[in-house]
């Protein structure tokens, strides 16, 4: 019926037939055909309804007979539980009856039991009711002869009050057997009751059952007459009426078909012998034409081939070699046999298209590969090693890479040299002879045409053996056969060129040439990025190394050590400085610009260019902090201004002045780190110096200052937050790793305290900028000192001179004593003239200078003028001016200062007389 079931679609075709074309078999006054020519048609031997009719009538009396069978076992079994549960309820019935168990307990048990156990026996039909004493003695039993005797059978179970049932054979057929226990008032058992049934004797349900089974058989069989009529008769509709001739033209048509197919087809039974061969399997496998019947390991197929066929074991896709054609074979096991089916497909040339597939496949991966993997640094060397990676090994064996020198230098490439540096190599081994990485080379051969070179057999090229015919046999010996060349080019410019060596691969062709040329495009871009980067870098690190302070001088006050360290992200707008202050004062400074770049570098510098000017003018340390903040507040506006989105947005910085003849330091600081304090006896402490806003964010607050007294060698460590703040590091941690360093560095030098600092606060290259500085403070001498109240009286000037000329003569500058005289004159005149009480004189000897400071109590600064030949005065600060080195105003809380310093090795008087000559 599967067969005929294909045919669906002729019996549609059959419905669009004119009525008179229709076969006879399918008009519609078939149907009023009698009943009695359906039949006959039903018996017909070729009539597949007849052939299912019997299927069905066999079906049918098939399960007649199980039913009825099923019926005896199921009554049979209904009846042993029937007589098991009649037999059991006597037996309860009995020992538990008024009486039993105290008639047991008796003299004579069998007279009072025997009477009522036969009228049990009678009243319910059993074969017996036996009363047993505790021991297996019988006191009742149907047979008198039985009564007294023993039976062994163990009611062990029933005396422990379990109720016990045996089924067994007896003399009139199988009995069920029930026993149960009998219990006076103290539950000990007294006795025994067993009552035994025969299975017969109850009724049976299976005569009164079987005249609906054949019934309900007889109707099934007309049923089915009926169906198979019926199916007949949609069968010859469905098929269009063919009859046999018909449908054996047909399976002729199948089998044409079969033999047309471009695919194998083989059939085979269970025993591995061919059953059906197409035509196509046949020239696949070069079978001969007696091929049918025959074992498929005996018809000359390989090993392997033949194994799979005859196995009949699944396989999907199995490819073998047949005389040079690449063989697909499935494999599907069919029928109950153990037959199988397979299939063969020509593989050969899809196999060779799926080959050059796999292989434009691993290029695009390649390709993709190098997308993701190239270029993930702005590092020119680690960019050509990325690419040498990548090649190696699935697209070549052996990769270098040479660049020119300008381009490792972040400089352009202007074509001047030609001389090439070896930057990255990589290969599936490490002793070809391959010149390393480092070594200088003329340029290679793609460079000579600006196109990608392809050398199929290096072994038979002239041209790449005449450039190093030495080195050349060396490649050669070692096995490398093949080579691409590859100029790097990016905007125009050429960089360098990459080399593609194969020795274990096939050699390259010409279709290696485009992903060659790809890869090594891409690596050039990101070259040509990691180059300009590398020049932007250069040009900034120069930038901030310049604007950073070089050597600082020589300082009586404080010995300095101090360290820089850029972030990984290049240079920032960390800086630190020491500025010498009138007074042998010394300022120190420490900020941070935020942002890295070009930006924060020029920011920082203009700040510390700033930060020399205000303390040129010797301002105080909160209304230097003031400036700045004016000042970055004006450059924000500007950049606004101007759609500079690149503003500094804030910068900190901390100011501290120290007076090493009174060790009194003054700090002040802007949204900055507090400095750290190691006492001469090692302990470190973080002074709490009040905190402004940072700079251009202050809006104008005022900044506090506090006073520090410091001992001598006392160290004032400065820093900015890089080096106690870090990724997975709070500030409180950093400071205290800041302590714990600081506290090893007892007795050591500034400059090793920087460098202990460092190694224990970082370990590797830190994300932000490190600025440290450390100062390690002295106290001039009193000796060194000289202090005088002026009165202010003019009277008073010549007793202040003398006093100063014993002092300078005490020091040893008889020398100097002129022109130190001419000077404080001049200075302690005009106080006395201008200014306002209190007056003051003091003297410092330093390194090389002698410090001459005036002070008054106003604030009124004297400007320095060219006197005219005719006027009487306005020459004093001239001459002071030109006999110093140096000289200025400071403003203190309660006046002002006028200060000169001059140089030990000056002649003094000798200069006067040269200036005033001039002057005449």
């Amino acid at each position: 019926m599967g067969k005929l079931g294909r045919y669906v679609p002729a019996a549609r075709r059959r419905d669009r037939v004119p009525p008179k074309a229709r076969p006879p078999e399918a008009r519609p006054d078939t149907r009023r055909h009698s009943a009695g020519r359906r039949v006959l048609s039903l018996l017909k031997r070729r009539s597949v309804a007849s052939q299912v009719f019997l299927l069905q009538l066999g079906v049918v009396l098939l399960l007649i007979a199980t039913a009825v069978v099923a019926l005896v076992i199921q009554d049979r079994n209904r009846a042993i539980q029937e007589a098991g549960d009649r037999s059991l309820v006597a037996a309860e019935s009995f020992a538990n009856a008024p009486g039993t168990a105290a008639a047991m307990k008796s003299d004579d048990p069998t007279a009072a039991l025997q009477p009522h156990a036969e009228a049990l026996r009678m009243k319910t039909g059993v074969d017996y009711v036996v009363a047993l004493s505790p021991y297996g003695f019988r006191w009742t039993h149907p047979d008198p002869d039985q009564i007294g005797k023993h039976v062994s059978t163990s009611y062990g179970e029933a005396l422990e009050g379990e109720p016990h049932q045996t089924t067994f054979d007896s003399s009139l057929g199988k009995a069920v057997d029930s026993t149960v226990a009998v219990f006076d008032a103290k539950g000990t058992a007294v006795g025994l009751v067993t009552v035994g049934v025969t299975v017969d004797k109850v009724t049976s349900v299976v005569e009164h059952q079987l005249p609906v089974i054949f019934a309900a058989g007889g109707v099934a069989l007309l049923l089915a007459a009926g169906g198979s009529a019926l199916v007949s008769g949609r069968l010859r509709r469905q098929t269009g009426g063919l009859g046999p001739v018909e449908m054996t033209r047909m399976y002729e048509h199948h089998d044409a078909v079969l033999h047309a197919v471009r695919e194998g087809v083989i059939i085979l039974d269970g025993d591995g012998r061919l059953q059906l061969v197409n035509d196509e399997a046949r020239r696949l496998l070069a079978l001969p034409p007696e091929a049918e019947g025959k074992a498929v390991t005996g018809l000359g197929l390989s090993p392997a081939l033949a194994g799979l066929l005859g196995s009949g074991r699944a396989a999907t896709d199995k490819v073998f070699l047949a005389g040079g054609i690449l063989l697909a074979v499935n494999v599907r096991p069919v029928g109950p046999k153990g037959g199988s089916v397979a299939t063969l497909r020509d593989t050969t040339e899809l196999r060779a298209l799926a080959g050059r597939a796999d292989v434009a496949g691993g290029r695009l991966q390649l390709i993709y590969e190098a997308s993701t993997r190239i270029g993930t640094t702005l590092d020119v060397k680690r960019t050509a090693e990325e690419l040498t990676e990548v090649a190696v090994p699935r697209f070549a064996d052996f990769a270098t890479i040479e660049l020119l020198e300008p381009v490792l230098r972040g400089s352009e490439p202007t074509g001047a040299s030609i001389e090439m540096c070896r930057v990255a190599a990589a290969g599936i081994r490490d002793d070809a002879p391959l010149d390393p990485v480092g070594t200088r080379n003329p340029a290679a051969l793609g460079m000579a045409t600006d196109r990608p070179v392809l050398v199929e057999h290096l072994a038979m090229t002239d041209a790449w053996r005449t450039q190093d015919p030495e080195r050349a046999q060396r490649v050669i010996a070692f096995g490398i056969h093949s080579m691409i060349s590859v100029p790097l080019q990016a905007r125009g410019q050429l960089l360098g060129v990459v080399e593609f060596w194969r020795s274990e691969q096939e050699p390259f062709e010409s279709d290696d040439l485009s992903p060659a040329e790809e890869l090594t495009a891409r690596a050039a871009v990101c070259i040509d990025n990691a180059r300009r980067y590398t020049r932007e870098h250069i040009t900034a690190v120069t930038l901030q190394r310049s604007l950073l302070p070089g050597v600082f001088p020589e300082l009586s006050a404080l010995e300095v050590g101090h360290r820089y360290l850029p972030a990984q992200a290049g240079v920032g707008g960390d800086w630190y400085d020491v500025i010498p202050l009138p007074g042998a004062r010394v300022a120190l400074v420490v900020g941070d610009v935020v942002g890295h770049g070009l930006h924060a570098a020029a920011t920082m510098g203009r700040l510390r260019t700033a930060v020399h000017n205000f303390a040129a003018l010797d301002l105080p340390p909160d209304e230097l902090l003031a400036h700045l903040d004016d000042l970055i507040t004006r450059i924000d506006q500007d950049a606004t201004a101007e759609g500079n989105t690149e503003a500094i947005t804030g910068a900190t910085c901390l100011y501290a002045v120290y007076d090493p003849v009174s060790g009194r330091c003054v700090l002040a600081r802007a949204g900055h780190p507090g400095p750290a304090l190691v006492s001469p006896d090692g302990s470190v402490t973080f002074p709490d110096i009040p905190v402004s806003p940072p700079l251009g964010v202050g809006g104008g607050l005022p900044v506090e200052t506090a006073e520090l007294r410091l001992a001598a060698d006392s160290r004032l460590v400065l820093y900015t937050d890089g080096l106690v703040e870090a990724r997975g590091r709070d500030i409180d941690t950093g400071l205290g790793m800041l302590r714990d360093a600081l506290a090893r560095t007892d007795g050591t030098t500034p400059d090793d305290t920087c460098r202990v600092v460092l190694d224990a606060m970082l370990h590797t290259r830190p994300s932000d900028d490190v600025a440290l500085l450390v100062a390690r403070t002295r106290l001039l001498d009193p000796e060194q000192v000289g202090e005088w109240e002026v009165p202010h009286d003019p009277a008073a000037v010549s007793r202040i001179r003398t006093e100063a000329t014993r002092k300078l003569e005490a020091w040893g500058l008889g020398e100097a004593t002129f022109t130190t005289e001419l000077i404080l004159s001049e200075l302690v005149t005009n106080a006395i003239r201008y200014g306002d009480s209190p007056i003051s004189l003091r003297l410092l000897r330093d390194r090389d200078s002698l410090i001459c400071e005036v002070g008054d109590g106003t604030s009124t600064s004297p400007h320095l003028r060219r006197a005219a030949i005719t006027d009487e005065g306005g020459r004093g600060l001239f001459l002071v001016a030109q006999l110093s080195r140096r000289w200025g105003t400071r403003y203190t809380d309660r006046g002002k200062i006028i200060w000169a310093e001059q140089a030990l090795d000056a002649g003094g008087a000798g200069d006067l007389s040269g200036l005033l000559m001039a002057d005449l």
